[in-house]
């Protein structure tokens, strides 16, 4: 769960941590289109394995996650166990503009792609964006994160909003494939002011604390 040479990353000098973030995105998902569905599956079912190993996960009543798209680490069974556990799971919804939601996941079948590219929501009542005040932890999608808890996310900046109403202490765990987890010593991800670190990475091979 550590970089290597293998992974996408930027040159060292010559570009903007914004400019460096989006070529690092555009070489992670050009990695990610190639998994097979086979491999997919079989991903999103050790990474349920390993995210109910978490402690507070598996004490949680309520869990903030979401639906993954189809080249993000699979996270349905993960919510699917989470459901049969009567585990209160809030999934983030678009709201006006970039205000991100929440809504209560019902199951598979309730699930809606409402635009192209975004990620299935559930059609339940929406609930404001300080729902997610009500998880006890929560999980968030990544394309890369470091080992001192510095995430790429897609870059629309949602999840740097939503963690601010995060309770004080609330675990954050990122979601990533095992190769997207970066050495910070070596390989430290691009960052800038308004972006937040998280606490924990899992992936289908495992968890481990970050940043300590």
């Amino acid at each position: 769960m550590t970089s290597g040479s293998a992974q996408p990353y930027p040159p060292a000098t010559g570009l903007e941590p914004e400019d460096a973030k989006e070529a690092l995105r555009r070489a992670i998902r050009t990695v990610r289109e190639v998994r097979s569905e086979r491999l997919r599956r079989e991903a999103a079912e050790a990474l349920a394995d390993v995210v109910e190993t978490i402690p507070e996960v598996k004490e949680a009543r309520c869990v903030a996650v979401y639906a993954a798209r189809p080249a993000e680490p699979g996270t349905m069974p993960l919510m699917d166990r989470l459901a049969e556990r009567d585990v209160r799971v809030l999934l983030p919804v678009l709201g006006t503009g970039l205000q991100r939601n929440w809504a209560e996941y019902a199951g598979r079948d309730d699930l809606r792609v409402r635009a192209p590219g975004r990620p299935p929501e559930p059609g339940t009542p929406e609930l404001p964006a300080e729902a997610v005040e009500e998880a006890d932890v929560v999980l968030v999608p990544a394309l890369a994160v470091d080992t001192t808890g510095m995430r790429l996310g897609q870059g629309g900046g949602w999840y740097d909003r939503v963690l601010h109403h995060t309770r004080p202490g609330t675990r954050v765990v990122a979601i990533v494939f095992p190769e997207e987890v970066y050495d910070a010593t070596d390989r430290p991800l691009p960052s800038e002011s308004h972006d937040q670190r998280v606490q924990a990475v899992a992936t289908p091979e495992g968890w481990r604390e970050l940043g300590v």
